[in-house]
């Protein structure tokens, strides 16, 4: 029995269970439900983000593709709340990258913040122009009228119409610029802990992620890249692959990435594991020629190196540090390492493409339908109206799926193959080929007066650019603008008089991209763990030291307030244990952790971790504290677990027995504390993880006084 029979099996078996409610992709139906993004026959659209029918179906989209963060739920809650209806009395599709639907991106937290006003207004004009159709219907002022629950009632006569028997003369009006929003004491979806409606598929096993699309007549592929990062094929004898049954073709293939394109072999078969095996038995002689040296050894080598080397400064600098340091009383050095990381995401990457003459349609997990139909487009040379996108459920991501490597070796073998190519990472091709987090290296100084007053502070982040990288952005002259994460003075209002940002770019062919939290899940591991240095240099303790720095920055201060209460900061501890802690603002939000420690063995146990975020108004506090929660477990991970490191030009790291997340017994108790607020929302996916490293760190200082500079460490031998 091969691969494709088992998975028509399983999926007729849910089918007749009755298990399957929506989004299944038959072969031959590969856009499914969720990928419909043209209104079809009976559905009226209102404004580009809400279809309705006249039977009263009402469908609203998705512009930021679910990873497992919530999206499918909190960005269609934007939308119904102002409709007055409710997401279980709604479909919810996922765009496809039309400029109707404006910006769709899942990244840098900034789903909820981007979209907060945009798609509220939107669901507002639809409630207007159903509530002016029914006043006109019923020939009475518009301000007799209001909408509740799918329906429009006319206040002094109690009668009503649904929003299907109103769409279509509604569907006729003008769409209101300046809609009313409602007054958020009025919300009945936002701030409210509600369940996900996602959820429910994904438990049951109905939910479509990418690597459930198929294709009618596809082939699938699997690609022998060089172990040695971009290494160059001399010689391929495939005698062996084509033996297999199930193989069809072997191709000289690439994998585009934005610094560079390196060659590949690609065994396409009938099925995957044709494929697979097919690819197993290629002999393959490989050019290394001036990639074998590349090694994380070589490169820190040169980062330490740099730490002598004046940055490009950042935009933010006052006064003078140089001049202040040298009357400080005190002063404070420390260098701070971090590794690359792997995202590692359970779902690998997987794209389906089907290039037919000038035009290309798409089947993959993604970040960015709209990006990707623009890299597409310029791939292939070809206008974007020929770029069609179908968006699934990622199963997992942090920023990877945002890196089309994997759908242009799909589009490019399609295009060679004339048919639908589906191309599978292999979980050893994702944590080998990368891209990475990149390594960083952070060189701080300090200077303290004689009242332990901190009167100078430099924060110099040195390591490869990711804007460099990706924009090929020429940084030898200039800061890098998108390393300021965390050590910004907007991110960090220490009040301090002198004060310093740098970047130093050192390059490497390590290929790095976006990782969780990017730069903030590395600066906040320097920056924090040397305000607490300088506190302790100082004689001060770190929380009150922290705090009558941010005087002048209240929302800090209340953030550290409400931790220190939360985490019972100022009760005497067991002998045995100490509490650390560290904050860090990021895309707009501020989270801080306090975090208990006690000696085990020879090494340190982690007792609790107390989390405060501030990222004002909330759509789902429960899925806020479910992500701060993921971010500890990924921060804890990045910290304690191996990095990615390379040697001879090879990623040392295969697969999970070599690069690990924590596991479930090993992760400790985890109480997180949304901040109440009426402030406009910030971002939520990713302020949660910079400060749990420094915050750990911070704790073993107070129990044993080691200070840990480099990540990551051995929790069990400290």
């Amino acid at each position: 029995m091969d691969t494709l029979t088992v998975d028509t099996s399983r999926r007729q078996f849910l089918k007749l269970t009755g298990l399957l409610a929506i989004g299944f992709s038959l072969p031959g139906q590969a856009s499914s439900l969720v990928n419909k993004v043209e209104p079809v026959a009976a559905e009226l659209e209102l404004t580009p983000f809400i279809l309705l029918t006249k039977e009263g179906k009402i469908t609203i989209f998705n512009t930021s593709p679910d990873m497992g963060q919530g999206t499918w739920q909190s960005v269609p809650s934007l939308l119904a709340e102002e409709l007055e209806v409710s997401l279980t009395d709604v479909e919810i599709r996922q765009t496809a990258g039309l400029a109707k639907h404006r910006m769709q991106f899942s990244g840098g937290s900034s789903s909820i913040r981007g979209q907060w006003e945009p798609l509220r207004k939107a669901g507002a004009a639809a409630r207007e122009m159903l509530t002016q159709a029914a006043a006109n219907t019923w020939k009475v002022p518009v301000s007799e009228c209001y909408a509740k629950e799918g329906k429009i009632y006319h206040k002094p006569s109690n009668k009503s119409l649904s929003y299907g028997e109103l769409v279509e003369q509604a569907s006729k009006l003008e769409v209101p610029k300046e809609p009313k929003l409602k007054d958020p004491k009025d919300f009945k979806i936002l701030g409210k802990v509600l369940p996900r409606p996602d959820v429910p598929s994904k438990t049951n096993g109905t939910a479509l992620f990418g690597l459930d699309a198929k294709v009618p007549g596809m082939l699938y592929a699997s690609i022998q890249r060089c172990p040695v990062i971009h290494g160059k094929v001399v010689s391929v004898d495939d005698a062996e692959t084509k033996k297999i049954p199930g193989v069809k073709k072997v191709l000289r293939a690439e994998r585009k990435m934005p610094h560079k394109t390196v060659e590949t072999v690609a065994v396409l078969a009938e099925n995957y594991w044709a494929a697979l095996q097919g690819r197993k038995a290629l002999k393959i002689q490989w050019d290394n020629t001036g990639y074998d040296k590349i090694s994380t050894d070589n490169y820190y080598a040169k980062l330490r190196q740099a730490v002598k080397e004046p940055g490009n400064e950042l935009k933010g600098k006052k006064g003078d540090v140089d001049k202040a340091l040298a009357t400080a009383s005190k002063k404070l050095e420390a260098h701070y390492e971090t590794p690359f990381a792997a995202h590692a995401m359970i779902e690998p990457e997987n794209a389906i493409a089907w290039v037919q003459g000038d035009k290309v349609e798409i089947w993959a997990p993604n970040q960015s339908p709209d990006w990707l139909i623009g890299q597409a487009s310029e791939y292939l040379k070809i206008p974007k109206d020929n770029v069609k996108v179908n968006t699934y459920f990622m199963g997992g991501s942090f920023g990877r799926k945002a890196y089309f490597d994997f759908i242009m070796e799909a589009i490019n073998l399609s295009k060679q193959a004339n048919a639908p190519v589906k191309v599978i990472w292999t979980r050893e091709d994702d944590i080998t080929q990368g891209p990475y987090r990149p390594g960083m290296l952070d060189a701080l100084r300090g200077g303290l007066d004689a009242n332990g007053k901190v009167v100078a502070f430099e924060h110099k982040v040195i390591g490869e650019s990711i804007q460099g990288q990706t924009n090929k952005k020429d940084l030898s002259q200039t800061a890098d603008d998108w390393m300021h994460e965390v050590i910004s003075e907007e991110d960090s209002p220490y009040a301090i008089p002198n004060r310093r940002e740098a970047t130093k770019v050192i390059s490497t062919d390590i290929p790095i991209v976006w990782w969780r939290s990017v730069y903030s899940s590395t600066n906040a591991f320097g920056h924090e763990c040397f305000v607490d240095e300088l506190a302790h240099a100082a004689q001060k303790d770190p929380l009150a030291f922290r705090q009558e720095m941010l005087h002048e920055a209240p929302r800090f201060v209340n953030v550290l307030k409400y931790l220190a209460e939360k985490a019972q900061y100022k009760l005497k501890p067991n002998p045995n244990q100490a509490m650390g802690i560290a904050m860090a603002r990021s895309f707009g939000s501020i989270a801080a952790y306090a975090i208990t420690v006690s000696k085990a063995g020879k090494g340190i146990k982690i007792n609790k971790v107390v989390g405060v975020i501030d990222l004002g108004m909330t759509v789902n506090p429960d899925n806020v504290k479910a992500q701060t929660e993921g971010n500890v477990v990924m921060g804890l991970s990045a910290a304690l677990k191996p990095g990615i490191t390379f040697k001879d030009g090879q990623c040392e790291q295969t697969n999970y027995h070599q690069y690990s997340v924590l596991r479930m017994n090993e992760v400790p108790p985890i109480e997180i504390h949304v901040m109440p607020s009426t402030e406009k929302p910030s971002g939520a996916g990713e302020p949660g993880l910079p400060p749990v490293a420094p915050a750990l760190c911070n704790a073993i200082f107070n129990l044993t006084g080691k200070r840990i500079r480099k990540l990551p460490f051995d929790i069990d031998m400290i």
